[in-house]
């Protein structure tokens, strides 16, 4: 198993700078060309790798600043799927929620193109010596979830296993090899299937699209480890579970036990970042599962508002999981990433840096400095 490259890290995605998204709706409208934008996000990741560098962090990433989805901009370049862009819905007490996209599998899942390498390639470039930047992917799973079996071509995959899951774990393993050929050496896969399987609500909606919620764990275990087969030797592959995070706003709440002993035990991911900001996510027993070298990050630390967590609160936290898994298998991040979506979390950018300041000085004080 590999390691990451410090106990404290983060999830990924910043808040995009007010001068990048003006450039965005430009492309939108036709005003300039997507050779001008790319130039503009150029800039902007440029800023966003010194900010990360300058606040300590180890694990660099671009921001997620090319994207404006964290799951469909990548999703919709693999052959054969197709993705609807997901609606807004106002709810009664004024808060927006994002819509699941519609993701449907036309035709065989394959690798048509490399997808992340030129994006990784420009990071790279900017990470400075010593530093490991880091590349972020939605989990396969989402190209079952979503539909279930309806959302599947039965013309293109009559029967889904083993058909659509090998075809799956080898076009991700054709950019997991592309991307080490270009040098990453670390990738994140971002799941919130596993997470949404703890939620009651979710569970039922999975039984009426005929799936058993208590099996689709560990049936995604499965399909992980038949991405991880195709790994290269040497990369680090983590996922995080997210239970949702659009303007600041989450989708599923409850306990990881009914997934943990697939994630934790039967996965052979190297790293799981798990979402424990507040009290929907239950308490830590689910930690018992964890196998011996892999290493859990506990995401204590919202990246939803404004206000700063307690240094102490979280020690004690941590002391609290250590519990039920080995102290030296834990690490600490923010529950989440501060801009899942173009549209980002309500939080302002002094808060994003003094939250990321705050879990490296905890982690440091606990674990020592690493």
């Amino acid at each position: 198993m590999m390691k990451l490259p410090a106990r404290y890290d983060h999830v990924g995605s910043f808040l995009r700078p007010k001068y990048l998204l003006e450039a965005r709706a430009q492309k939108a409208r036709g005003d300039i060309t997507p050779e001008q934008l790319r130039k503009v996000e150029d800039q902007a990741i440029t800023e966003i790798v010194k900010f990360q560098e300058d606040v300590g962090l180890q694990s660099i990433t671009d921001g997620e600043f090319r994207r404006t989805y964290f799951h469909i901009d990548f999703l919709e370049q693999l052959g054969g799927v197709k993705t609807d862009i997901p609606v807004t819905i106002k709810k009664p007490d004024g808060t927006e929620e994002l819509a699941p996209p519609v993701i449907r599998v036309v035709d065989k899942v394959r690798h048509a193109k490399d997808i992340q390498k030129a994006d990784f390639e420009y990071l790279k470039s900017q990470v400075s010596a010593g530093r490991t930047p880091k590349v972020t992917i939605p989990s396969p799973t989402m190209l079952h979830f979503r539909g279930g079996r309806a959302g599947i071509s039965k013309d293109a995959y009559p029967e889904l296993d083993p058909a659509f899951y090998d075809d799956v774990a080898k076009a991700y393993g054709d950019e997991l090899r592309s991307l080490y050929d270009a040098g990453c050496r670390y990738v994140q896969m971002d799941d919130t299937n596993l997470a949404y399987l703890c939620d009651e609500k979710m569970r039922e909606a999975a039984r009426q699209r005929g799936d058993d919620p208590n099996e689709l764990p560990h049936r995604y275990a499965k399909f992980i480890n038949k991405v991880v087969a195709q790994k290269p030797e040497g990369m680090l592959l983590a996922m995080h579970l997210c239970r949702g995070n659009f303007k600041s706003t989450h989708a599923a709440a409850g306990n990881y036990e009914p997934v943990a002993e697939a994630l934790l035990t039967e996965m052979n991911i190297d790293a799981f970042f798990l979402e424990y900001d507040d009290e929907r996510s239950g308490d830590f027993r689910p930690l018992r599962y964890l196998k011996p070298g892999k290493t859990v990050v506990l995401g204590l630390v919202t990246t939803k508002f404004d206000q700063l967590e307690n240094k102490d609160a979280l020690k004690r936290r941590i002391d609290e999981a250590a519990k039920y898994a080995p102290m030296e298998q834990l690490a600490l991040s923010p529950q989440c990433g501060f801009s899942s979506t173009v549209h980002g979390n309500n939080i302002h950018v002094e808060a994003q840096r003094n939250k990321l300041r705050l879990v490296i000085d905890t982690a440091r004080e606990v674990w020592g400095d690493k």
